[in-house]
């Protein structure tokens, strides 16, 4: 009952924030805007923001669509993924337009989501994200897949993103492309959606940072010029 109860929240939660404001975004992810932004909540049953700080500063704005689809597949994750923590990083502003040091972000589209790990024990956990860290943005894992006790649940992050491109779906929306560690795909396919998330659009070639702590995500949505 207690998941259910959960669950229901998070529906209600996101379609409160497509309520609330109707969003529309102009031009690119790399050039473009944004009107009408949702803010993202700071927490909820299983996720939470990469910095409160972040969030006081206006840095974790989006689309109306792209905040019900996030909160969707996060109410759908309390069944499939029990357990696991989920963090968001840093989207966008409320207008849209260059968000620094991103070279994308601009017009409520794109999402960091920083990956789900485990602990030495095996416990889901999340990663400690202090400001020296650029609030986790300056993380590395090793080939390994690892980062000190921590390692990376494959199987969450494969549950998440099988989970938010259904709830896309679900809306008429789509995700354009994903940005992971090309190294890590192999493990990434391995899990129990593998095959679905073979058919999202992974970047192939190299961005201009690592993508190992993080994985970007720009949602499919239709922009006006």
């Amino acid at each position: 009952m207690k998941t259910a109860r959960l669950v229901l929240a998070a529906l209600l939660a996101a379609g409160t924030a497509v309520a609330g404001a109707s969003s529309t975004c102009h031009g690119s992810v790399k050039q473009g805007s944004l009107e009408d932004g949702v803010q993202l909540p700071a927490d909820g049953a299983n996720f939470s923001v990469y910095s409160t700080l972040g969030a006081a500063m206006g840095r974790n704005y989006v689309h109306s669509e792209v905040a019900a689809i996030m909160l969707g597949a996060y109410a759908k994750l309390e069944r499939a993924a029990p357990g696991s923590q989920y963090v968001y990083g840093e989207t966008g502003f409320v207008n849209g337009g260059r968000i620094r040091p991103h070279r994308t972000h601009q017009n409520g589209l794109s999402v960091d989501f920083f990956v789900p790990v485990r602990d030495r024990k095996g416990r889901p956990a999340r990663l400690p994200m202090p400001a020296s860290q650029h609030f986790g943005y300056d993380i590395e894992f090793d080939g390994a897949a690892r980062y000190g006790e921590y390692s990376i649940d494959f199987a969450a992050l494969g549950e998440h993103l099988y989970q938010l491109d259904l709830a896309a779906r679900a809306r008429g929306q789509g995700i354009a492309q994903v940005i992971f560690d090309t190294a890590y795909l192999p493990r990434l396919f391995d899990t129990p959606h593998g095959a679905a998330l073979k058919q999202l659009n992974f970047m192939k070639g190299k961005p201009w940072v690592r993508h190992d702590e993080h994985y970007h995500v720009d949602f499919a949505i239709a922009c006006l010029n």
